[in-house]
């Protein structure tokens, strides 16, 4: 399951509950002068921990099982 934004999601990332509260985006130039955007996802876990992965890390790990998506925030 990948979603196109997880932002309001509640995952479930090994033993830790958290949910995802915003997305981060940072313009990068490379060689060619050419402008692209990178992603983040800002996780808020339950036990106060807090975490910012880039999407490729997050949708690696939602295909691979190692974070599971619960359900939507409410």
């Amino acid at each position: 399951m990948k979603p196109k934004n997880p932002v309001g999601k509640i995952i479930l990332d090994g033993d830790k509950l958290g949910i995802v509260i915003n997305e981060i985006k940072v313009g990068t130039m490379t060689e060619n002068s050419l402008f692209g955007w990178d992603v983040n996802y800002e996780i808020k876990y339950f036990n106060g921990e807090t975490c910012v992965m880039t999407r490729t890390s997050f949708d690696r790990l939602v295909a691979l099982k190692r974070i599971e998506i619960l359900r939507d925030a409410e």
